[in-house]
């Protein structure tokens, strides 16, 4: 592995790119720095705490020697407590208990939810019996109307609606709405990205309202926008190298620093973090100096690669932070993403934070908010093309994708490599493999999908296919009776 793609593996598994340059002045792969232990680690220069967090997110592997005395050690570690289980049931309101009541004496079977969102908007209307009977009765019509048939092939028309429509997606990224600068994918490339479920969007962003004053105040949202937005020390300082004094030369630029809101002593202060310049670092007048412990151009470059990049302030992937007003207030669209982070802030409104990374929701928030975010935004993609879906197939995608418990794929990785019958996973792709695998385990494909009864070309049992007709005629006696 070469020493930049062990960087990208190490920064992808949350390591900062600081400490990933330290470990690799002496290990080349992340077997070797896993293997090395927390203790090498540390004597690279890195504390404790960090040493045992590198070693985490990598993943640890020890030597097959001590493998035998690991095993103990797992077995001896405390047995993991139990979540507590949260319920709240729903509590119906009057309008509601009165709505159920005369659904009962209709004899009409409404969804809870139908029943209840009736319920929210006629709360205040002060309707009659006769009235709310008449609407409950329209509303199991339509209900009913919209019911799919018996025997229909669901999959197939859901998968038919959202293909056909995608066909006739631009290939384009557009900027998003409103924001100079912030591109966002949409077309077919996003909706192709939401059913490959994909690890980080080709173009994450977020949408991030604001609460309080910092929705009516623009400075204070501009303050807010500028702790989301990842500053590094060349976005507000410019380095100079003094090669006849051996030192490097931090110039800070005055409104930059304003903008940001930081300060020359707090560039100092995360300097003296940075473990190539621990200890090195002072202020002279309005700049930072910078002097190399020994008189050397190499070291001078490697304390220029170590400083260049620190982060001063904001969160981790997000490059940038833009102020949107939209109805009278304002809100941050970002470029880049990190839910985790953000939802913690304040002023910020967490219940109506969206990301565009659907796994990302899934780790943070659960399956079921994942479920929700691939209907949302497939619908709003789908919207954004001036196409009209029924939600109801997207619905039934998302379903799909999120029924284990884990966001799928919709592809040989996923949902269709974990197809049960043999003949519909070889149809789909690498077919040599899986009737070749099949073959060797004697498996058995018993004919009860589409893909597969259309190979073997007999009817599906589906629609028409799924009933039998038998016509039993009149004796011609009978018939003359």
């Amino acid at each position: 592995m070469a020493k930049k793609d062990t960087i990208n593996a190490l920064v992808k598994r949350g390591v900062s790119e600081e400490v990933a340059n330290l470990l690799l002045k002496k290990y080349t792969t992340l077997s070797a720095i896993s293997t090395a232990g927390a203790n090498a680690l540390t004597e690279l220069g890195l504390t404790a705490e960090e040493a045992a967090s590198v070693i985490a997110k990598i993943g640890k592997r020890a030597p097959r020697s001590s493998a035998a005395k690991a095993k103990p050690a797992a077995a001896e570690e405390a047995p993991a407590v139990p979540m507590e289980e949260i319920y709240r049931p729903h509590q119906y309101t009057e309008t509601e208990t009165r709505l159920f009541d005369m659904e009962k004496r209709l004899k009409i079977e409404l969804p809870m939810k139908v029943v209840c969102d009736i319920a929210a908007n006629i709360a205040k209307a002060g309707l009659n019996d006769a009235t709310c009977e008449k609407l409950l009765t329209v509303a199991n019509r339509m209900y009913t109307s919209h019911l799919m048939d018996q025997n229909e092939s669901a999959g197939v028309m859901a998968a038919h609606s959202l293909g056909e429509p995608a066909t006739q997606m631009n290939l384009r990224t557009f900027h998003y709405a409103g924001v100079a600068n912030i591109n966002v994918t949409q077309g077919l490339p996003r909706i192709i990205e939401i059913v490959d479920a994909r690890r980080e969007p080709s173009t994450p962003s977020m949408n991030i309202p604001l609460t309080g004053l910092a929705a009516e105040d623009e400075k204070v949202a501009r303050y807010v926008a500028s702790g989301i937005e990842v500053t590094s020390l060349l976005d507000v300082a410019a380095i100079e190298t003094d090669t006849t004094n051996m030192r490097l030369i931090v110039v800070p630029d005055v409104k930059k620093m304003e903008d940001r809101g930081l300060k020359t002593e707090d560039i100092v202060e995360r300097l003296n973090k940075v473990k190539a310049v621990r200890g090195l670092v002072e202020m002279q007048d309005f700049n930072v100096v910078i002097t190399a412990d020994e008189p050397s151009f190499k070291r001078l470059q490697v304390m220029y690669d170590a400083i260049k990049n620190a982060k001063l302030k904001g969160i981790d992937g997000i490059k940038r932070a833009v102020i949107v007003k939209e109805h009278g207030r304002f809100k941050i669209v970002t470029e880049g993403s990190n839910l985790r982070e953000v939802l913690q802030l304040k002023n910020v409104d967490a219940e109506n934070v969206i990301t565009n990374s659907v796994l990302e929701i899934a780790d943070v928030l659960g399956i079921e908010a994942a479920r929700n975010s691939i209907i949302h935004e497939a619908t709003s993609t789908l919207e954004e093309a001036g196409l009209d879906v029924d939600i109801r197939h997207i619905m039934l995608v998302a379903d799909l994708m999120t029924n284990d418990g884990t966001v799928e794929a919709i592809g040989r990785h996923g949902v269709s490599g974990k197809k049960s019958s043999v003949l519909a996973r070889a149809a789909f792709e690498i077919t040599t493999a899986h009737l070749l695998h099949a073959a060797m385990i004697g498996e058995v494909d018993h004919l009860e999908g589409v893909t597969e009864n259309i190979i073997v070309g007999q009817p599906v049992t589906l629609g028409t296919g799924a009933v039998n007709l038998i016509y039993t005629p009149k004796k011609k006696k009978e018939a003359d009776e």
